[in-house]
């Protein structure tokens, strides 16, 4: 295999990733009766569409598309599983929309990385990238949030204390301002 081959790979892995984790936002949606959540996980799903459409174009320009792996395949189909059953604790879901973010935060950090040490082309075709792994990155300290409160009513039956979305504003924020310097 070719590194572009590994390359063009490692993004229809990412392509995959990304429609599971709209469909694990849209069924959490769904499931979950809290307004403020079902808020942040509708502003998650605008900003998904949005890096989805970014990772088919940089797919596009390498014009090299290929299927993920069959691994790939047969792990999102367990994540489909597992989001759409009712084995999972809604707690539990959550903490694998957040591992599924983790994921696939360091899948684009990796493929910028990879791009960067093979030439100069291949950095600026992956470089809308960036935008999407920082929003992945902004999208996890969102789903600590979520998990303070969904873990804390699930394990506890109380509400955790509410300057809890304070704190994971000032976080967001940070992120946000972290990445307005990265694109300038």
């Amino acid at each position: 295999m070719t590194n572009a081959t590994n390359l063009a790979t490692k993004l229809a892995d990412l392509e995959l990733f990304q429609n599971i984790l709209l469909e694990s936002e849209q069924n959490l949606i769904a499931q979950t009766d809290d307004k403020t959540i079902c808020e942040r996980l509708e502003g998650m799903i605008k900003s998904d569409r949005e890096n989805l459409s970014t990772i088919k174009a940089v797919i596009s320009r390498s014009g090299n598309v290929v299927e993920p792996r069959d691994i790939t395949q047969q792990h999102a189909q367990k994540v489909r599983q597992m989001m759409g059953g009712s084995e999972l604790t809604l707690y539990d879901k959550y903490l694998q929309l957040e591992l599924l973010k983790h994921q696939q935060t360091m899948t684009g950090l990796v493929i910028h990385k990879v791009a960067q040490s093979l030439d100069d082309e291949l950095q600026d075709m992956v470089e809308p990238l960036n935008r999407v792994n920082f929003e992945n990155r902004a999208h996890q300290e969102i789903l600590k949030g979520v998990l303070y409160f969904v873990g804390t009513r699930e394990l506890a039956g109380k509400e955790p204390d509410m300057g809890l979305w304070g704190s994971i504003e000032q976080g967001i924020a940070a992120l946000k301002g972290a990445l307005g310097s990265a694109v300038s």
